[in-house]
């Protein structure tokens, strides 16, 4: 139990703070992870569907994170050419922009010193990488 609850309690406090340094961007960590994923595509625009099998969120969660990142102009829905009924999501050019900007402040202040010398981090990035192959994460 206490595992599972310092896990838990964990992913809290690092939501937390990828929350409010993304929030003078407009954004949750949940559309900044959106935003990610389509400026790394090599297109830049992805099926919904893809978004959600990557993010491993429900296809609800994606529908939301992308009516409110194209309510700011950040993506834009596009017909898919490869299948007609579907829809991709493209990063537009101020989404790549907000994009970059966020994550200048993301690498300077939640994916750095997280208080844990290079080999405690790399210990604890392999136990959790066993954890998640273990529970199926991993293809």
């Amino acid at each position: 139990m206490a595992t599972v609850t310092s896990v838990m309690r964990l992913q809290q406090v690092f939501l937390s703070r990828a929350d409010a340094e993304l929030r003078p961007f407009g954004l949750t960590f949940a559309r900044f992870e959106v935003l990610m994923l389509l400026s790394f595509s090599t297109t830049g625009s992805l099926p919904l569907g893809k978004i959600g099998e990557r993010l491993q969120v429900n296809p609800a969660s994606v529908t939301n994170a992308v009516d409110r990142l194209e309510a700011q102009g950040l993506v834009a829905r596009r017909p898919n050419p490869r299948d007609g009924r579907g829809t991709l999501a493209a990063i537009t050019r101020k989404g790549r922009a907000v994009a970059d900007r966020a994550t200048v402040a993301m690498n300077a202040r939640v994916f750095t010193d997280l208080g844990l010398d290079l080999p405690a981090l790399q210990a604890l990035v392999d136990a959790l990488g066993h954890l998640r192959r273990s529970a199926g994460d991993f293809d």
